[in-house]
């Protein structure tokens, strides 16, 4: 099971704050844990679309596409953010 967050447009994008998940067989990184939830469709594909360049943490740290995620991980997406 893994711990996943939705911060700023994502969370109001998708209606979700956060959420448990059971890793999927043969997903063991970042990006097999988007492909899940963009499978999902509507709002969550159109969220988390490859075109809007999201953001990820895996307990805490930045992470891409190839980063790890393993049981009891906690991931985070978040959008792009710059500073000012």
């Amino acid at each position: 099971m893994i711990k996943i967050l939705y911060f700023a447009g994502l969370r109001e994008a998708t209606g979700c704050a956060a959420e448990s998940l059971p890793l999927p067989d043969g997903v063991t990184d970042v990006q097999g844990v988007l492909d899940v939830l963009r499978a999902r469709g509507g709002a969550w594909d159109e969220a988390l679309a490859e075109a809007k360049r999201v953001r990820a943490a895996v307990n805490q740290n930045l992470a891409h596409g190839q980063s790890a995620v393993c049981d009891g991980d906690e991931l985070a997406f978040f959008p792009p953010v710059t500073g000012g």
